[in-house]
């Protein structure tokens, strides 16, 4: 099931991960799965690093995005991250399709959360965990 986030149809929605209205942005978009959110994706160029291989930057991006919409999805305030940790075990390619699968655990004042990045065959090619800091009044 898609996942639409409180502020997706706002015209000042710029956020770089996931808006539409951000031309060089990734523009993810989300799916819903009960205790997961995840996303698709599939990079160009603009996002390499090495040739042929998308930048690791992008990639945690990709996974801080994820978990921390799924905060966004379950708890519906924003969550600053205040500190993440990425693992890198494969390489993901320009031009292949991926997935970022983010869990969390929720706790009173910080949700510590997970991604993993599978390739198309669903093998882990990154992972991440990461700490949020729910807010309780709009940013």
């Amino acid at each position: 099931m898609t996942a639409a986030l409180p502020w997706a149809g706002r015209a000042d929605h710029h956020c770089f991960g996931c808006s539409p209205h951000n031309p060089t942005g990734l523009q993810l978009s989300f799916a819903d799965s009960g205790d997961a959110l995840s996303a698709e994706f599939c990079l160009d160029k603009r996002y390499e690093s090495y040739p042929g291989v998308v930048h690791g930057g992008i990639l945690g991006v990709i996974c801080d995005e994820t978990m921390g919409n799924l905060i966004v999805m379950r708890l519906g305030v924003p969550a600053l991250t205040t500190s993440m940790r990425m693992r890198y075990v494969g390489v993901v390619r320009v031009g292949g399709r991926y997935r970022c699968v983010a869990r969390a655990d929720f706790k009173p004042e910080l949700v510590h959360a997970t991604a993993e990045l599978l390739d198309f065959a669903g093998s882990v090619v990154g992972t991440a965990t990461a700490s949020y800091k729910p807010q309780r009044s709009e940013l």
